[in-house]
Order: C-alpha cells, then sequence, then structure tokens
C-alpha cells in the first residue's frame, strides 16, 4: 500500500491485506496544475485520497468572492460527506500543483462501511475532526485579528507541509499572495502587511510561495 496513505482514516483502521484490497478498488487520477476535480454545486458520489501534490478546496460566496478552506498534501482525504449524506459539493476541488488521487464511489464503499463498522467509525471520526476545524475557523474570523489568524494558518501548512531547517522550518505551501489571503479570511494588503511586519521581527523568511518559519514560539504565541 502506498505509504502515504496509512494515516488516512479510511485505511487507518484496517489490516495491510485489507488496505490493499481497499486501494485496489479505488480509481486513481492525475491533475495537472490549476485543473478541477470538482466544482461546488456538483453532485458529489465518491470521496478521494491525495496521494501526490496538493489539491485546495475553496467556496464562492454570493457575490462571487472566493474564500480558500483549506489545503490538501498527500494522505489527505476530502470529499467524505457525499457518502453520509448525498448531496451537491459544498466547496470546489482544484490542483494547486501537478497532483494524483485516489477516487472511491459510494456504491463501491458501501460494502466496506457495512462489513467493517472500524471503517465506519474512522470516518465519523474524521467528519467530526473536519467539523471541529471548521468551528474553529469561524470562531478565529470573529474574535481574531489578521496578524493572529496568518500566524495561525503559517503554523497549520508548516505542520502539514513543513521541513525543519537549521534555522527552523521551511514550508513551500505553494500559495499565491492572493490564496494565502484568501485562506486567512482577509484582504491580501492585509495579510502582506502582517507578513512583512512578521519578517522585519525576525521570525520568518518570506520566498515565492514558500516561507521559512524562524521563530515558531513566538508565531504561536501571537496565533493565540
Amino acid at each position: 500500500m502506498d505509504s502515504n496513505l496509512h494515516g488516512t482514516p479510511l485505511f487507518s483502521a484496517l489490516d495491510d491485506a485489507t488496505a490493499d484490497s481497499l486501494q485496489r478498488s479505488m480509481v486513481p487520477q492525475s491533475l495537472k496544475k490549476g485543473k478541477t476535480l470538482f466544482n461546488e454545486g456538483e453532485p458529489g458520489d465518491r470521496l478521494y485520497v491525495v496521494t501526490d501534490g496538493k489539491i485546495k478546496l475553496s467556496h464562492a460566496s454570493g457575490d462571487g468572492r472566493e474564500s480558500l478552506l483549506m489545503v490538501l498534501g498527500p494522505g489527505d482525504m476530502f470529499g467524505e460527506l457525499s457518502l453520509f449524506d448525498p448531496g451537491p459539493r459544498t466547496s470546489t476541488a482544484i490542483a494547486v500543483t501537478d497532483a494524483a488521487v485516489l477516487g472511491l464511489g459510494t456504491n463501491d464503499l458501501r460494502p466496506w462501511l457495512s462489513g467493517r463498522p472500524e471503517v465506519a467509525q474512522s470516518l465519523l471520526q474524521a467528519l467530526a475532526h473536519r467539523l471541529r476545524r471548521t468551528s474553529e475557523a469561524m470562531s478565529d474570523l470573529v474574535f481574531a485579528d489578521v496578524p493572529g489568524r496568518v500566524a495561525k494558518a503559517l503554523l497549520e501548512l508548516g505542520e502539514k507541509f513543513g521541513t525543519p531547517t537549521p534555522d527552523g522550518l521551511y514550508v513551500h505551501h505553494d500559495l499565491t499572495q492572493e490564496e494565502l489571503a484568501q485562506l486567512v479570511g482577509a484582504s491580501r494588503e492585509t495579510v502582506n502587511k502582517s507578513l512583512a511586519d512578521f519578517a522585519s521581527r525576525g521570525w520568518l523568511k518570506l520566498e515565492t510561495r514558500s516561507v521559512e518559519l524562524l521563530d515558531l514560539e513566538r508565531l504561536s504565541k501571537r496565533a493565540g
């Protein structure tokens, strides 16, 4: 089995032989950078697991503004809500980089859920975690200032995509300045101002579509 899948809720409750069998029932799909996997509002009938690259989930408001809900990397699962509550997709999934995913339809997963309750339990736990994260993000938008939200977003990206360096943590997030602003829920100008302030304090070093976090302790305090 792909090593990226071991920690995925869909596979973590299974032994290796069963996990291999489940993976073989999934459909691989490759995506070029910028390619849309599915659009918000489309019927959803399958979940996906990222095996390579990065995928972003975004939501468009009624006035056309776009918010970036999360950035997913290898081992991350998405689209699982459609398995328990079939209906329109609540977000749009786009490849941030060249990426690869495995897809599993509702009809293909149903026997696994009925025959192995531990799989259903693991998926429900993943949904609960996603709901908790969404609630925290909504709370941050109300109570946290933009610099605090920027610090928190950078730390979360670092936890997912960071590589330790002698000076700190190098995070190749592959996001444009506009996408980073959408992730934080603020204007690009305000987010850039926060990043410049952090850089002037020596907390981080900015690079193109990446950042090196130099003072994790102070960033954590600023994130609240």
